[in-house]
């Protein structure tokens, strides 16, 4: 049960280390990438954490650490640290072999539960009539333009990367303009058949009457039009993926047939009584709740459950609002002239982006970039978004606005009388101090959140809480400082 921490920050090294250690791990410490490789050829490790930016002259030292356990030492599991969290570092690191991939700040129980989710699977590889074999390591590639940040998106690109190895069926879900044929996408091009075909498929788009002869092919004469013989999608795929968009749109007849297809991994052309060996891996999506689409009776319980191994539920834009301001300028710099200088927001156009609901998702939001950046002057700004960008912004001001005076009538009536006309006037120094116990108090002592309502670090706010004497008891004791990358 041997571990070993890497970070150049003195601080997360050694609270990660301690934690380890007060759960039975034998820990080992060490600064760099370099003494990282030194230590692989020294020992046999359990479990590693790393950080991912371990020197100011390389951002991803981390991912180099990562690939050289992977190679060397299989069995280890490998948990990267990054102060700088993103979409595409889940699913790269989950790729290619990571086991988990935390986002600093993060709190000592989430290191006890790595610690004690390997610690179970060390047990289960061990205990007698097991084989302890490890899925093979997929290959790993970084060649998908993934935007986002934001906590929610991360999560499900680490699922994305973990299922991607896999040969399972997934079901991706989410609202219309989520992203997801670009996320089936990314688990074909993270998946051992890569170099194979990826076929999209809109379900929806494509008449009933059809839609069978579209995947499975045809016989020359087998229906009024059909002049030749012709492969199916299903056909065209093989070897590789074939994403099935909007699924719950096909008819039950059909979908008869595309079970038995995947079940027994052949098809068989419309009018012809020969039968075909497919090997593709389905991947279907939806924006319906398929599971009660399934309940209603207007999807077939059986194939729900042959498709669904895995499901992925994409979130839609106006709950990773984090992710909003970064799409937008990804957007505008792949839409605009390359030899223009680069398109900027101003501080209003931001804010009604970020305020805006955007019911399309991702889709609405770059069509509304394409726009602004068409009619802009080098400088997005309100006027240059779309009329229900910025009537919608306006509407969630107003009820911002709102909130706040009702809030702000409340707390009046516990003020002591002469309140309200005025307060005593303080140093900004004692501003900061009350300012800091509400927020601590408003979250209940919990530091992780209050450095994020207040927009600091925590070591920045223990460092206020020690300045200003601030009694922080009852909080669950949090040792596990960010590091300043």
């Amino acid at each position: 049960m041997k571990a070993l921490v890497i970070d150049d920050n003195e601080l997360v090294r050694s609270n990660v280390a301690e934690v380890l250690r007060a759960d039975g791990w034998d820990v080992s410490e060490v600064e760099s990438a370099e003494r990282a490789f030194e230590m692989l050829k020294s020992d046999r490790w359990a479990l590693v954490f790393c950080d991912v930016k371990l020197s100011d002259r390389h951002d991803a030292e981390g991912y180099a650490v990562l690939r050289r356990f992977v190679e060397e030492q299989p069995d280890a599991q490998i948990v990267l640290m990054t102060g700088h969290a993103s979409a595409a570092g889940a699913l790269d690191a989950v790729s290619f072999g990571a086991y988990d991939y935390l986002s600093k700040p993060f709190e000592n129980e989430q290191v006890l539960a790595v610690a004690r989710s390997v610690r179970r699977g060390i047990e289960k590889r061990e205990r007698p009539g097991t084989t302890g074999e490890l899925p093979p390591t997929p290959v790993y590639v970084s060649d998908i333009d993934l935007v986002g940040a934001s906590a929610a998106f991360v999560e499900v690109m680490k699922l994305v990367g973990r299922v991607a190895s896999t040969s399972l069926p997934v079901l991706i879900t989410g609202e219309s303009g989520t992203g997801k044929e670009v996320v089936a996408r990314a688990i074909h091009q993270r998946s051992a058949r890569a170099e194979m075909p990826f076929v999209a498929v809109n379900c929806g788009a494509v008449p009933a009457e059809l839609i069978e002869s579209e995947l499975f092919g045809h016989v020359k004469g087998s229906f009024t039009g059909a002049h030749a013989d012709r492969r199916g999608l299903l056909q065209e795929a093989d070897g590789g993926t074939i994403l099935l968009d909007e699924i719950t749109e096909t008819t039950p007849a059909f979908q008869v047939k595309l079970l038995r297809a995947l079940q027994e991994g052949e098809i068989r052309r419309v009018g012809s009584n020969h039968t075909s060996k497919v090997d593709v891996r389905v991947i279907a999506a939806s924006n319906r709740d398929v599971e009660r689409e399934t309940r209603e009776g207007r999807f077939r319980q059986d194939l729900f459950y042959r498709l669904n191994a895995v499901t992925i539920y994409l979130p839609p834009l106006r709950e990773r609002r984090e992710d909003i301001i970064q799409l937008a300028r990804h957007f505008a710099e792949r839409s605009q002239d390359p030899s223009c200088p680069p398109i900027s927001f101003s501080r209003d156009a931001l804010q009604a982006l970020t305020a805006y609901d955007w019911p399309g998702n991702i889709r609405e939001l770059e069509n509304a970039i394409i726009r602004a950046v068409a009619l802009c002057d080098q400088v997005v700004r309100p006027e240059d978004l779309p009329e229900r960008v910025r009537d919608g912004a306006a509407v969630a001001a107003d009820l911002h606005t709102q909130a706040g005076a009702e809030g702000q009538d409340a707390a009046a009536g516990t003020r002591p009388a002469g309140a309200a006309r005025g307060e005593e006037l303080l140093t900004l120094s004692e501003l900061e101090g009350r300012h800091v116990a509400r927020v601590l108090a408003h979250v209940g002592g919990n530091k992780q959140a209050a450095a994020r309502v207040l927009g600091i670090d925590r070591t920045t706010l223990q460092r206020m809480i020690k300045r200003h004497g601030i009694d922080s008891s009852g909080s669950a004791r949090d040792t596990n400082p960010p590091e300043r990358n």
